[in-house]
């Protein structure tokens, strides 16, 4: 069974994001626009529960922060991924960073780049086309993120919140 941990912005930022991602990516109808935390990771349903309790401890330390996006951008020439940036505030940083400290096991591939995908798995003409037209668009949003999410994947390949945690001490 995979597993991941995200962000998910407000209904406003999904609605812009999707507004890319319904035309350039493929995934659109398996995830919500999501800020990826830790990624997609094996491991078993029982281990789920002693994940959200590692989670439920990192909540509990961490303060709500803000999630401000300006701009959208590119992993090109990596891999054609087209994304809205989201700034690297301290608090998100390391959110990030204790995630993966308690959850070493699970190795990411990339560096951290907090973003929130709108579009993937273009042709290098598709990705040339819509990302020049996308560059200079300006974006000013700006809002406080006070949760995030433990995800499962289900057999049609989507995915759905196995638990959310509350950012602070309640």
């Amino acid at each position: 069974m995979k597993f991941g941990v995200v962000v998910f912005p407000s209904k406003n930022l999904q609605d812009f994001a999707n507004s890319y991602r319904k035309r350039y990516d493929p995934h659109y109808d398996l995830i919500t626009p999501h800020l990826t935390l830790l990624n997609a990771f094996d491991a078993t349903e029982e281990d789920a529960s002693e994940f959200a309790e590692r989670l439920q401890q990192i909540a509990d330390r961490t303060n709500p922060f803000t999630l401000k996006t300006s701009k959208i951008s590119s992993f090109h020439p990596v891999n054609n991924v087209i994304y809205l940036k989201i700034e690297p505030v301290k608090e998100l940083i390391s959110l990030h960073a204790e995630i993966h400290t308690e959850f070493s096991e699970f190795k990411s591939e990339y560096a951290f780049v907090p973003h929130i995908t709108i579009g993937q798995k273009l042709s290098n003409d598709e990705h040339s086309d819509v990302f020049g037209a996308l560059r200079m668009t300006k974006i000013d949003h700006e809002e406080t993120i006070d949760r995030f999410h433990l995800l499962y994947q289900l057999d049609n390949g989507s995915w759905t919140v196995f638990e959310t945690f509350r950012l602070g001490k309640e």
